[in-house]
């Protein structure tokens, strides 16, 4: 049983201090006052048991003191109606002595009553035994005629006479009130001890309750008031624009839980509202480029025709290589046209079967010069066996391009770079490694913004276009920078069936 209660006591201990729902923390606090009012009530049942008992214990020892005293007072009321009936002749004496006889007689039904142990049955019986002695002899003076005469009359008059008859009945009131005393004072003690304890004691509920009323306050103030502040002021600041504000997710569950639902919608909000102005600013270069695009491409393909027909008797090799830049400029301003107006319209893939080492090598054939023109050491690895995918092969072939372009422009002359296919049950993964010195800004999947571009006739969209052409695919790049030098590039892509995606 004390097991148990001790388990129950730490039950509450630990829900108190470490509350994990709501209802708990109230089941905690309404228990620990239940307990406090029990532990309150019971305090106050015993103590007023306690006096109820001892006042009735000293009422009947006082019943029985008194009634003990009432049978001394008869018995010598009795002895006094021998003498006047022995010694004076009083006539009315013996109707005198059978009233206190019978008082005496109802004392002692009254002391057997109210004794009850048997120590004080014992000390009432030997009282009464001893009574009934001094009662024979007081009968025999009665009834005897032989006893009647001068010399019996003087002899009851005698004190001496008067102590000897009463001797053993007074030994024995003497006992039963040394008994009596002794049980008086014994209780008169227990209470004193607890008069004593009782400053000490009563305190104990009003502790106790001050310190669950503090308990209370500084585990509804942590676990849910200051939390459920903090959310509050965290759903203002959401709602005043501030998505990347954070509540703080503590407290009693539901309080967390709201916390966290509201740090989750806050997220969502901000990916909604960034993709949002991603889409509106797509749109608006959607609507914007096409009509730039046609107001150049008039005049910039007259000034190459015009360009081409320059031709002069005496032209000297200065203006041929003038002529000839003219013509690259107006071709680079014609394949930056190119790739803004199909970066900017939606993809829409055609999926074929088709195995990932097959069109990378495809990739491969058409910028073999490339990698001659720099020397270019080409390892691959994982081409023996993976898997076959559903993919449009043009696009992929476009991103991957543009990707290998990145790492030849990317590596210094004779340098090296290695493709690696890996496949497991869900992707299969292209791994393109240069060594060059590294990317000049971080990619972003979500952001579809042309980036920096080194080379000589880079328009800087292969990358955001290898983004969106994995994206209608239903797959992800990852860059990551190696080291000490160099660039990693991950394609996954999924095998599964087709992703219909547009972007």
């Amino acid at each position: 049983m004390s097991g148990q209660v001790k388990v129950v006591v730490s039950f509450l201990i630990m829900s108190l201090l470490h509350p994990r729902a709501l209802k708990t923390l109230l089941l905690v606090h309404e228990t620990a006052f239940l307990v406090l009012v029990t532990v309150t009530g019971a305090l106050g049942g015993m103590w007023t048991f306690f006096w109820l008992e001892s006042s009735n214990e000293l009422s009947r020892v006082d019943s029985l003191l008194y009634e003990a005293q009432l049978v001394r007072g008869d018995l010598y009321r009795q002895l006094k109606e021998v003498v006047r009936a022995r010694g004076i002749d009083d006539t009315k004496a013996l109707q005198q002595y059978y009233r206190h006889l019978h008082s005496i007689q109802r004392h002692f039904s009254q002391l057997k009553r109210r004794a009850e142990d048997e120590e004080e049955r014992s000390a009432v019986k030997e009282m009464q035994t001893a009574y009934s002695r001094v009662q024979d002899d007081m009968n025999l003076i009665f009834t005897d005629p032989q006893l009647a005469g001068e010399n019996v009359r003087f002899r009851i008059l005698d004190p001496e006479y008067e102590a000897w008859l009463l001797g053993v009945f007074e030994q024995t009131f003497r006992q039963f009130s040394e008994l009596i005393t002794g049980r008086r004072e014994q209780m008169e003690d227990d209470l004193k001890r607890w008069t004593t304890l009782a400053p000490m004691v009563i305190p104990v509920p009003i502790v106790l309750a001050a310190l669950l009323l503090w308990f209370s306050h500084r585990s509804l103030q942590r676990d849910f008031v200051q939390p459920m502040s903090a959310v509050a002021h965290g759903a203002q600041r959401v709602s005043e624009g501030h998505f990347d504000h954070r509540i703080p997710e503590r407290g009693v569950e539901e309080v967390t839980q709201l916390a966290c639902s509201i740090n989750e919608m806050a997220r969502d909000l901000a990916d909604s509202r960034n993709a949002l102005v991603e889409s509106e600013r797509q749109a608006a270069l959607g609507a914007l480029v096409p009509v730039v695009a046609h107001n150049i491409r008039n005049p910039i393909a007259g000034i190459r025709a015009a360009a081409q027909m320059i031709e002069c008797v005496d032209e000297t090799e200065e203006s041929q290589e003038s002529r000839q830049a003219i013509i690259d400029m107006v071709d680079r301003l014609e394949r930056w046209v190119s790739s803004l107006l199909s970066y900017l319209h939606p993809l829409q893939p055609h999926h074929a079967r088709s195995r990932l080492s097959k069109l990378v090598d495809d990739v491969l054939t058409t910028m073999r010069s490339k990698f001659e023109e720099k020397e270019l050491h080409l390892k691959r690895h994982g081409w023996e066996d993976d898997p076959d995918l559903y993919v449009d092969v043009d696009l992929l072939e476009q991103a991957v391009y543009g990707l290998i372009l990145n790492a030849i422009e990317a590596s210094t002359q004779g340098g090296e770079i290695a493709l690696t296919i890996e496949s497991s049950t869900e992707f299969v993964s292209l791994i393109i490694a240069d060594q060059g010195s590294g990317l000049a800004f971080d990619p972003k999947p979500n952001s579809l913004s042309p980036g920096p571009t080194t080379k000589r006739l880079g328009t800087g969209l292969g990358i955001p276009f290898a983004f969106k052409v994995c994206h209608a695919h239903g797959g992800t790049i990852k860059f990551v920078q190696n080291y000490p030098t160099g660039t990693s590039v991950r394609i996954d892509l999924p095998t599964g069936a087709p992703v219909t995606s547009e972007s």
